[in-house]
């Protein structure tokens, strides 16, 4: 069982360091500048999110 518990770490810790790697590549610079600006964005106004038939009360 000790055998399996090693291998499972060392596994985990490539895991670990192929999604740092992932993260930190500069391939993925822009992808993530851009999701970055995602909530600093201006959202739709809500007049334009309600549909006409739902405007009018009575």
């Amino acid at each position: 069982m000790s055998v399996f518990h090693s291998i499972w770490t060392v596994l985990m810790f490539i895991l670990f360091i192929g999604i740092v790697v992932w993260a930190w590549s500069r391939r993925r610079a822009g992808d993530f500048a851009a999701a970055a600006q995602i909530p600093l964005e201006d959202d739709e106004p809500e007049a334009e999110l309600i549909p006409p038939a739902e405007d009018k009360h009575g």
